[in-house]
């Protein structure tokens, strides 16, 4: 069992220790740190969560095995560093960190101390996201033509300024940190390394004036295009679709529960075609989130290793950079 502590303990941080607290045999929250301790007191009490003061208590702690981040974006390279430092396993919530270069400080950090690196992706634990996957590889849609990736949600509307997470530092590019950032990773699995990215985003409907509209182009080393869509001020939607010389797979629904496989047909289409068979899967009981953190703790201990990569934990730090620069840019701008 490996003991944890979640440092941040807001409502992501709160979602996280609930995926697991008392449900696993993997993996459980001991300790936690937060700027606002006041307000996480009750909370810790509940769920038995020693609240310490600071997060150099918490790699201070020799009981304390493992770290799980959910911070402010602009805080996770230095926090993981020093996790590294401490002798910590480290799993960090989405973005990784905001730029290149500080990711690849971060992975040398936690390679040079040989110490586990998980990163929340939790999409890509979905059985539907499985799925999807394997149909790629296994070449059942032929060859990659394009992937269509929608996801919005509606915070934006209900965020105020002057908080972190409507910070344009903290969060550029409108929904790309908290939304658009999972489909870039659910694309480099998949399809792999993306090569440049032309980026629109704008402000239309948010009180805190953050861009809320935010739509990209991307183009694979593999020669396959794509296209991506967040916006953080509407109706919660979700759509992943993989378009291939053999037929069509899309996930949808915000829970990512329905799966459909549209097969191409067989000859040129005439006058009266023949129908095709559409392949449904419905998926409604699958925890994610607890399932990521699960995946890192046996990780941890020795067993499967934890299935995002460093060098894919980088490369979709450098994607989302490109995607800040190349807004107004009118452009492709290459991923360094």
């Amino acid at each position: 069992m490996l003991n944890a502590a979640i440092v941040g303990m807001g409502w992501w941080g709160r979602t996280l220790v609930d995926s697991v607290q008392g449900k696993s045999a993997d993996i459980r929250f001991t300790a936690g740190a937060t700027r606002s301790r006041d307000k996480a007191a009750e909370y810790a009490e509940k769920t038995g969560i020693a609240l310490l003061d600071g997060y150099e208590a918490v790699l201070a702690d020799p009981s304390i095995d493992a770290v799980v981040l959910a911070t402010p974006h602009l805080d996770h390279a230095s926090q993981v560093e020093a996790a590294a430092l401490a002798g910590k396993d480290v799993f960090v919530e989405k973005p990784f960190t905001m730029t290149k270069a500080s990711a690849e400080a971060a992975v040398r950090a936690v390679e040079a101390a040989g110490v586990t690196l998980g990163l929340g992706h939790n999409r890509r634990f979905h059985p539907n996201m499985t799925r999807l996957r394997d149909m790629v590889r296994d070449g059942e849609l032929g060859t990659i033509l394009h992937v269509e990736t929608v996801m919005t949600g509606s915070s934006g509307l209900f965020l105020p300024k002057g908080i972190w997470r409507t910070d344009p530092e903290q969060s550029p590019a409108g929904g790309m940190t908290g939304m658009g950032i999972h489909l870039v990773d659910g694309m480099i699995d998949l399809f792999g390394e993306i090569e440049a990215v032309a980026c629109q985003s704008a402000s239309r409907a948010a009180p805190s004036g953050l861009h809320d509209t935010t739509s990209v182009l991307l183009r694979f080393r593999s020669g396959a295009t794509g296209s991506l869509l967040t916006m953080n001020a509407t109706t919660p939607t979700y759509r992943f679709a993989a378009y291939g010389s053999k037929g069509v797979a899309e996930i949808s629904k915000q829970s990512l529960a329905s799966f459909l496989f549209q097969p191409a047909p067989d000859g040129p289409v005439s006058a009266k075609p023949t129908p095709k068979p559409i392949v449904g899967l419905e998926v409604t009981d699958a925890d994610t989130v607890r399932a990521e953190l699960e995946a890192f703790a046996r990780a941890v201990e020795g067993g499967t290793p934890f299935p995002i990569s460093h060098s894919e934990m980088i490369h979709g730090v450098a994607v989302f950079e490109a995607i800040v620069a190349a807004i107004g840019q009118d452009r492709f701008i290459p991923v360094n």
